[in-house]
């Protein structure tokens, strides 16, 4: 991996964990299989890889430790494997950030895509009507935020190479799968098509809603500088990312917000 982070970590996308620097900390990584997210997918039956993605919660330089915890601020790093799930390419199963105690509002995610490809898919709910349905497509060093509340997965969009990439989120964050399963996923399924490029088919258990297909949007509304690391830009102003950890005081950047 080419990409600067923003601090000392090093990607294994052959064992799929991380290696911390010295001045860098960071816990083993969790492992999510395909058993875990079969209820989601366009076939429950699909083969696959066995460990879809691993997941490293709360990484950083340890001299920021502290101030995170005390934020309660929080930054993951993730390995998406390569391979496809039946017609599907890896893939999460998707959820909405449920209540956070601490904030006492459903909460947002900022990623930052270190390495490969990725599509970030949101729909504005999990009901049976979706509303607005986005898929955005994203490379090395674009960021894209998820709102409060959207239901969203994340899509490895290249089925030939792992996509690595970093998020903000809050500390004592949780998901809700609920209405999710229900609907035996979310709003559209994508699916590998012709030359190996993703096409979507749209899921029968919801209303029928568009799909828009992008790029990432400009991040200016939030402060945020396109070509530098959030982390960096997060040691640079510690108060950035308070829209992660209290987006209620935040509400005129999630009303009408367009992906």
């Amino acid at each position: 991996m080419d990409y600067n982070p923003g601090f000392d970590i090093t990607v294994d996308d052959r064992n799929m964990t991380f290696k911390y620097g010295r001045n860098t900390f960071g816990p083993e990584p969790e492992y999510r299989r395909l058993k875990d997210i079969r209820k989601s997918l366009l076939d429950p039956a699909a083969k696959g890889p066995d460990v879809l993605y691993s997941i490293a919660m709360d990484v950083g330089r340890s001299k920021d430790r502290d101030d995170l915890k005390r934020r309660m601020l929080l930054y993951g790093a993730v390995i998406y494997a390569k391979g496809k799930i039946g017609r599907e390419p890896v893939r999460s199963q998707g959820h909405i950030h449920a209540i956070s105690p601490s904030s006492d509002s459903s909460t947002p995610e900022v990623y930052e895509i270190w390495d490969g490809e990725a599509i970030v898919y949101m729909q504005e709910t999990a009901h049976d009507d979706p509303g607005r349905c986005f898929a955005v497509h994203a490379k090395r060093g674009d960021i894209v935020i998820v709102p409060p509340a959207w239901a969203h997965c994340t899509i490895n969009a290249d089925i030939h190479h792992t996509m690595t990439f970093g998020a903000w989120c809050i500390r004592d964050y949780s998901f809700d799968y609920k209405e999710i399963r229900a609907h035996k996923g979310l709003a559209f399924y994508p699916i590998v098509g012709h030359a190996d490029q993703i096409t979507w088919q749209r899921n029968d258990h919801y209303r029928k809603s568009g799909l828009q297909e992008q790029g990432p949007r400009s991040c200016r509304d939030f402060n945020l500088q396109k070509g530098v690391p959030v982390y960096k830009q997060y040691v640079d102003n510690r108060n950035l990312f308070d829209f992660v950890t209290e987006p209620m005081n935040h509400n005129d950047l999630w009303r009408n917000y367009q992906p």
